[in-house]
């Protein structure tokens, strides 16, 4: 981030309970976020004109000091199962293409999925794709409490109030993420998938934007789909408005360099104005 019209926002109850996690386990006082540390959520260019409103899940493989990691290598944290790579790279530049406002998760997928709901068993994952991930084995609910306070409701607030704060401002809402090449030793043949639920007004023009790149492979709902049980983001805040929404999902073998992001970033966002 090089910081031009990007702040970094906690919002004041979030800085102070949110925050700090604080939860009491045997009597003793937990944080799970030290004052030094990134706030839940990072509010990218907040005064943005466009439409389009960008969110980032998956955006950091970071984890709190205080889990110490998780119990997993570096080898581990820099891959899939922590992360999207490259997926706030490209939000990031659409931002800055689109003049759109961009809200990123600041933690790791791993510390707790801002995607998922609560009640999924992928919320604190103790396995992601056949590793196991020690530091979230038998937790506590007080130590699932502490996460969800403290990292899950403080982005989804700040989701919320940047859509309530357009009013009655033409409003989309587009989130990016990246998924692997290959996953249970299949290869997967598209270079972006575009995916919703029921709710198709911005998907079908944007799958039809993207295809005029006869190079392309390019999922309607491939790799994945938008689901209740399995994603959290889209549903509450897209569907829950009734906000014509999104999921853009790039194979991350096209985002690893700074010239596939860039490619990226300008594909998406010639894509994305055409579908306005």
């Amino acid at each position: 981030m090089d910081g031009r019209d990007s702040v970094s926002v906690g919002m004041s109850q979030d800085n102070a309970a949110n925050r700090a996690g604080e939860s009491s386990e045997a009597g003793v006082s937990r944080v799970l976020l030290a004052p030094d540390e990134p706030p839940p959520f990072e509010l990218a260019n907040p005064t943005g004109t466009s439409a389009i409103v960008l969110v980032c899940d998956h955006a950091s493989n970071r984890v709190t000091r205080s889990l110490g990691n998780l119990g997993l290598g570096r080898e581990q944290m820099v891959s899939h199962i922590a992360w999207d790579p490259g997926a706030a790279a490209v939000a990031r530049g659409l931002c800055a293409q689109l003049d759109a406002q961009l809200i990123l998760g600041s933690w790791s997928r791993l510390v707790i999925d801002l995607n998922r709901p609560l009640v999924s068993r992928e919320s604190i994952p103790e396995e992601s794709d056949k590793v196991r991930i020690p530091g979230n084995l038998g937790l506590s609910a007080a130590e699932c409490a502490r996460r969800v306070s403290a990292l899950f409701q403080p982005y989804h607030r700040a989701i919320a109030a940047v859509l309530e704060e357009r009013g009655a401002r033409r409003t989309m809402l587009l989130s990016i993420h990246s998924f692997t090449p290959a996953l249970d030793g299949q290869k997967r043949p598209w270079h972006v998938g575009v995916a919703s639920g029921a709710d198709r007004r911005l998907v079908e023009p944007l799958i039809g934007a993207l295809r005029r790149h006869r190079n392309l492979c390019v999922g309607d709902n491939q790799p994945y789909d938008v689901d209740h049980a399995v994603d959290y983001t889209l549903p509450a805040h897209g569907e829950g408005r009734d906000l014509p929404h999104a999921m853009i999902e790039i194979r991350q073998d096209q985002i690893g360099s700074a010239a596939g992001i860039d490619a990226w970033v300008a594909r998406l966002a010639e894509s994305i104005a055409a579908s306005l």
